[in-house]
């Protein structure tokens, strides 16, 4: 059995909804009789082109058009596409070429380069393989309308024999006539291939948002107490081929634990409710679970982000309507002026930290800072914070020449018995290069200080991320299944913000970034859940059952103000973060209500 699989691009809309950053990528659909597609992630792009770097490390931001899908010698998928610039026009960098990717599952690509061709700009182009002569078959039109094909051995490189001949051949090998896209508003059909069923089950896994098929729970348990009835939690399955332990609440009303018997009862599985938003007006939330409390901080847009408030509760839910107590203001302290930004807690050898951004004058002085909460503090008390404290390098440098360069949404992990921070931080003068995410290991038992020297870890390089502006922050380490995720937002806090990641395997150097794998999507976009524009700035915690919560912002509308919202995060069947599984997915109604028979036996 096999299904298909569609490669198209969108046409933009508008600079709010879907602009040419975004809309010029390679989108995918799925079909099981090749005329009925079903578009995928949320009908975004899954490939975008690399932007090209300058000398100063400055990006030149690239977008691609009429990508074609194709079947590689050894069964490997391969795409090629005329690389543009971000928002359409011709690049003259690649004037003649065609750029080449390469992936096993078409999830994962790798940017092999550009296939130098001929010397005219290259409208469309296609490559099929041909099993009988064993060689690539590259078609294409010029600008003019000229057909044009070569037959090679191999792409990379392309045969050095491998003549250029005219042909009225076009590129596109198959009809896309009378195709059905009832869900891919504004799709560009470019071409369609055969894969196999696994393959396209695997796309689906992937690419399509999770969602409750089902609750199992034992007909019958039999238990001494009702503390042991609690051992048992019930399994939920979804759609992605994963499955989720969720406690139940059950009706004991009538049950006498004091003495053996059997019960038929009845329960609802649990789920937390959470309305976004949970908080107007805060953005870059960040919860905590410390001594069997929580606790939420987040950047105030309130007051144009001059204080920082805690919320305590004993739930999670409970931080909802917790009041909130002052932690910090822009004139309690000397160089700490507006600007308090991103707050998030750490723990570092026992001891709680707030590491955040400030500022002692205007936008271009913004700093890392961090606080520590003295011995035996109250965390809601500001009298038990320390005063903020720069972040330095490990000789007690400035980490940015102030004025200059920024750095902000420093964030703290341990991984492989040493701990890291990476950050944001962004030069301004003598030219604005974009925000960049920064790595270095940390000194715990100072942990203002770094333990090494900093790293640049990734550039916005991607459509997604130099969208309205060229910007990576927010990171947020998260692990997996043994892997180390690096979550982290992109482009400009407008309804463009998004959120991707950054993974890396254990046993690898951190500080490497040639060992670091950027996703080519965002997971998280304005697109994943409706009603939520700008989503990004996130964190996780895990509460005291095992579950992940995803704390992040987004805009009810999209000119609404940035506000705090959590979820759970659902873990795919690779481990990969899984940030728009909404409520209504996560447990369907008719799988919340369970019955069984109780037996206690003592």
């Amino acid at each position: 059995m096999s299904e298909y699989v569609l490669s198209y691009t969108r046409k933009p809309i508008d600079s709010v909804l879907y602009d040419a950053r975004l809309a010029y990528s390679m989108h995918l659909a799925l079909s099981d009789d090749g005329q009925n597609y079903r578009g995928l992630n949320h009908n975004s792009g899954v490939l975008f082109a690399l932007a090209t770097e300058n000398e100063d490390g400055s990006l030149n931001p690239m977008s691609l058009k009429n990508p074609f899908l194709f079947t590689m010698k050894d069964g490997s998928f391969g795409v090629v596409a005329v690389r543009i610039l971000a928002d359409g026009d011709d690049d003259s960098s690649s004037k003649g070429s065609v750029l080449l990717w390469t992936s096993d599952d078409l999830l994962i690509y790798k940017e092999e380069g550009l296939l130098a061709l001929c010397d005219c700009f290259i409208d469309s182009i296609s490559c099929v393989y041909d099993k009988t002569m064993d060689t690539y078959r590259l078609c294409w039109t010029n600008a003019n309308g000229g057909g044009y094909y070569l037959e090679t051995k191999s792409l990379m490189p392309i045969d050095k024999n491998a003549v250029v001949k005219e042909t009225s051949e076009r590129p596109l090998q198959n009809t896309l006539e009378n195709i059905c896209t009832a869900d891919m508003e504004g799709a560009v059909l470019h071409n369609k291939i055969e894969i196999t069923d696994a393959q396209a089950e695997r796309l689906k896994k992937k690419l399509l948002t999770p969602e409750n098929t089902g609750i199992s729970f034992p007909e019958t348990i039999t238990v001494k107490s009702e503390q042991e009835l609690a051992n048992y939690p019930a399994e939920a399955s979804y759609s992605d081929g994963t499955s989720l332990k969720r406690m139940v609440d059950w009706d004991l009303s009538g049950v006498d634990f004091d003495k053996d018997g059997e019960y038929q009862i009845h329960g609802c599985v649990r789920q937390e409710h959470f309305p976004f938003p949970v908080a107007f007006n805060r953005a870059d939330p960040c919860v905590t679970r410390w001594h069997g409390k929580y606790y939420f901080i987040a950047t105030n847009d309130a007051d144009d982000n001059h204080t920082l408030y805690m919320r305590e509760a004993d739930s999670i839910t409970g931080l909802v309507d917790a009041e909130e107590h002052l932690i910090l203001d822009s004139s309690t302290y000397e160089g700490i002026g507006g600007l308090l930004w991103a707050p998030e807690f750490h723990e570092i050898n026992g001891k709680l930290y707030i590491f955040h951004a400030a500022t002692p004058k205007e936008f271009f002085w913004e700093e890392s800072c961090i606080m520590e909460l003295r011995e035996g503090g109250n965390p809601i008390c500001r009298e038990d914070w320390s005063a903020p404290r720069r972040i330095v390098k490990r000789d007690g440098s400035d980490l940015c020449e102030a004025g200059k360069t920024i750095s902000l949404d420093m964030t703290c992990f341990f991984w492989e018995e040493k701990w890291y921070v990476i950050w944001s931080q962004r030069q301004f003068l003598p030219k604005d290069l974009g925000a960049w995410l920064y790595i270095a290991e940390l000194n715990p038992h100072e942990p203002w200080k770094l333990a090494g020297e900093p790293v640049i870890l990734s550039k916005p390089d991607y459509g997604w991320g130099n969208n309205h502006t060229f910007v990576e922050e927010g990171p947020y380490a998260l692990v997996s299944n043994g892997t180390l995720y690096i979550t982290f937002s992109a482009a400009a806090v407008d309804t463009s913000y998004v959120v991707s990641y950054l993974t890396i395997e254990a046993g690898k150097d951190l500080l490497k970034p040639e060992n670091w794998r950027k996703n080519n999507y965002p997971i998280l976009t304005s697109r994943s859940v409706e009603g939520e524009y700008g989503t990004g700035h996130n964190a996780y915690v895990t509460d005291e059952n095992g579950i992940v919560w995803n704390t992040y912002h987004a805009r009810p509308g999209t000119d609404g103000v940035r506000s705090s919202g959590i979820r759970r995060v659902h873990f795919d069947t690779d481990g990969a973060p899984v940030l728009d599984v909404t409520e209504e997915l996560d447990l369907k109604k008719e799988f919340r209500n369970l019955e069984t028979k109780l037996i206690i036996s003592r």
